[in-house]
């Protein structure tokens, strides 16, 4: 990915030392405490310009947000967004969210064991070729580290608008044996959006132009499991 960025992004992202984080790999096991509170944490793994991240952060301010991205530009265009949907509340700095850069392949190195509840991994690159197998976010080598992270109520949730990565996903979750729910092919379904989920930048790109957008939930936790068998067979029940 090329990104044209302004000059000075730097220096800029140097100065907001209250929702920026450049050097995530010192608060591993402490960002409970960055954050101030107990509250369960989420992560959106390549959060993009971080409409969604901060739209959940204000639509749920019992949750912890981390917004994860490698290029300055993108952590530099998402923490503008997230100052932009907090302001009407009157927040300067958003209270439960917070834009790091770094390379999601070092992920171990930012989170300690456990430390997080939920993943998300929207719209992520689909490397359509068999021979980049291994860079999809939901390849088996991103899965050990995902359930090395992830709370007993971890869970994975996976939107895409690629039919390929999301085939691949389905099949990796399933060969790892974890407990998949809520599997869309099309979450907006003629043409109507699903209110209940926030939508990325390309989900509403690509919602505009009538693609599918395909999601699904992968339990990860022992607890969450437990959670869903414990109720699974309601819907079912007359």
């Amino acid at each position: 990915m090329r990104l044209r960025g302004r000059k000075g992004i730097r220096e800029s992202l140097e100065e907001q030392t209250d929702l920026v984080i450049l050097e995530p790999r010192s608060l591993k096991g402490r960002w409970s405490e960055l954050f101030g509170n107990d509250h369960p944490i989420h992560v959106e793994f390549g959060m993009g310009k971080g409409q969604f991240i901060s739209q959940m952060s204000f639509k749920y301010p019992d949750i912890n947000f981390i917004g994860v991205d490698m290029y300055d530009e993108l952590v530099r265009r998402a923490a503008e967004k997230a100052r932009n949907v907090w302001e009407p509340a009157g927040e300067e700095t958003p209270p439960n969210v917070r834009v790091a850069l770094a390379n999601i392949d070092y992920a171990e190195e930012v989170f300690a064991p456990g430390e997080l509840e939920r993943i998300y991994l929207n719209f992520s690159d689909p490397w359509p070729k068999s021979k980049h197998a291994r860079r999809r976010l939901t390849h088996p080598r991103f899965l050990d580290k995902y359930r090395g992270l992830l709370s007993p109520l971890g869970e994975i949730h996976l939107k895409t608008d690629s039919r390929s990565l999301f085939e691949f996903s389905l099949n990796a979750f399933a060969d790892y044996g974890l407990q998949m729910k809520n599997i869309s092919l099309d979450l907006h379904e003629g043409g109507v959006i699903n209110e209940e989920h926030v939508m990325t930048e390309y989900e509403t790109k690509f919602y505009g132009r009538g693609v599918n957008i395909h999601r699904c939930e992968a339990i990860v936790g022992e607890e969450a499991l437990k959670q869903y068998q414990a109720t699974r067979l309601d819907k079912y029940r007359l």
